[in-house]
């Protein structure tokens, strides 16, 4: 990978602030087309807050975001198109089923919405057995499936996951571990936010940590500390 490449995202000194506390202080990013990159931090660190930045849910206070070299911060509507935020609300029609609800999506996108375009994603997930089902009858476990068909959906280039083995059950967990590795496989930019720093660090390039919204280590994902799991800091936000 050249150094001189455009890198997929490029965030400098991105701040952000909820009321009188900072959750992001001066925070930089540097992603590249294919790579997977490990989000870690103890709850309350920024994970959230600096996904949902990079996702364009959220304004920075200063900062810098590129993404594809696009300014991020000003082309929101190009910000949008290019990445996909899978974060902890599943964001569905409960009184649609799986398949109508991806439907939407479809159209919304300008992409086909048959029956036959659609079904391979749900199965995929592993859902199509209940693909007619209205989706308030679905577990959590399952409306995290059909989240994570939208997401295949969309098929963004930058693709954030914000604890992505949230509520699913074994299966679930394989199918995450075999998607992150199939996404960077086809060029697309990962970066996971996870408390699990053993996948993590199996399946990510680079891990990076924060704590108390600030950049406190980077290096390779395989020696990123235990010591970033999953303890609260009081106080603060996420």
């Amino acid at each position: 990978m050249s150094e001189k490449s455009i890198p997929a995202v490029e965030a400098k000194g991105l701040c952000r602030r909820y009321g009188r506390s900072w959750a992001l202080v001066d925070v930089d990013l540097r992603a590249e087309a294919g790579q997977a990159i490990l989000l870690a931090g103890r709850n309350g660190s920024g994970k959230s807050t600096l996904l949902r930045v990079l996702a364009g849910a959220l304004k920075p206070d200063r900062g810098a975001l590129l993404v594809n070299g696009v300014d991020g911060l000003r082309d929101r509507q190009a910000l949008r198109q290019r990445v996909a935020l899978l974060g902890h609300a599943s964001y569905t029609y409960d009184a649609l089923s799986a398949l109508q609800n991806l439907q939407v999506v479809a159209r919304m996108l300008g992409r086909p919405s048959g029956r036959r375009d659609l079904l391979p994603l749900l199965e995929e997930v592993g859902i199509d057995s209940r693909a007619d089902d209205p989706v308030h009858a679905y577990s959590a476990g399952m409306r995290r499936r059909l989240a994570f068909a939208r997401l295949l959906l969309q098929d963004p280039d930058i693709v954030l996951l914000d604890e992505p083995y949230a509520q699913l059950d074994p299966p679930g967990f394989r199918f995450v571990d075999t998607l992150i590795p199939r996404l960077t496989a086809a060029g697309k930019t990962v970066i996971v936010a996870s408390h699990h720093l053993e996948e993590g660090a199996r399946l990510c390039h680079v891990g990076l940590a924060l704590e108390r919204g600030r950049l406190a280590w980077k290096g390779l994902a395989s020696e990123l500390p235990s010591s970033f799991g999953g303890l609260s800091i009081p106080g603060q936000v996420a």
